[in-house]
């Protein structure tokens, strides 16, 4: 009698395993495209403090289906040495609202980034998350109080991204 019931229990658990296998195997993979893809999410201002807006925190959410996002602090060889356009990995272009149209603005420090290595976990090597970066957004240099930005990213086999704008962003400058 002994013997069926651990005959029995055997055969239970087996059989939660077989269900929580089938169960598992179910669930659907995500795939992404090969190369990057971003969407805006927000654009949250942060005020120093004496109340003027110095800085702001740019958030978006990306995907890139063969998981190779992001640089190490030693990927700086071609085609990610300094001289490149692929040392940075997080392109940000700045622009100010100048006489009623945006202008694009080269800042003297760029506000181009490395993302860090993304490593995608199990099988599945499409990646996809959230990716906030910060920028400092008033320009003592300048007069003027809209902006916006543009961004893309770009993967590790230099596939580029779409683009995405920021909606206006006006700054309180004093």
């Amino acid at each position: 009698m002994d013997t069926q019931i651990k005959i029995i229990s055997i055969l239970r658990k087996l059989s939660l395993i077989l269900f929580l296998a089938t169960l598992y195997s179910c669930t659907k993979e995500e795939k992404f495209p090969a190369e990057p893809a971003i969407e805006y999410l927000s654009f949250t201002k942060i005020q120093n403090s004496t109340a003027i807006d110095d800085k702001g925190f740019l958030k978006i959410s990306f995907t890139d289906g063969d998981g190779d996002m992001g640089l190490s602090e030693s990927d700086t060889m071609s085609p990610y040495d300094k001289s490149s356009i692929f040392y940075y990995n997080f392109f940000i272009t700045y622009y100010e609202k100048q006489h009623g149209q945006f202008v694009k603005v080269t800042p003297s420090v760029t506000f181009n980034s490395r993302i860090p290595v993304l490593t995608p976990s199990g099988n599945n090597n499409s990646l996809k998350g959230e990716i906030s970066i910060e920028l400092f957004i008033n320009n003592p240099l300048s007069d003027y109080d809209t902006i916006k930005f543009d961004a893309s990213i770009a993967d590790r086999a230099l596939h580029i991204s779409n683009t995405i704008t920021t909606p206006e962003i006006i700054v309180k400058k004093q």
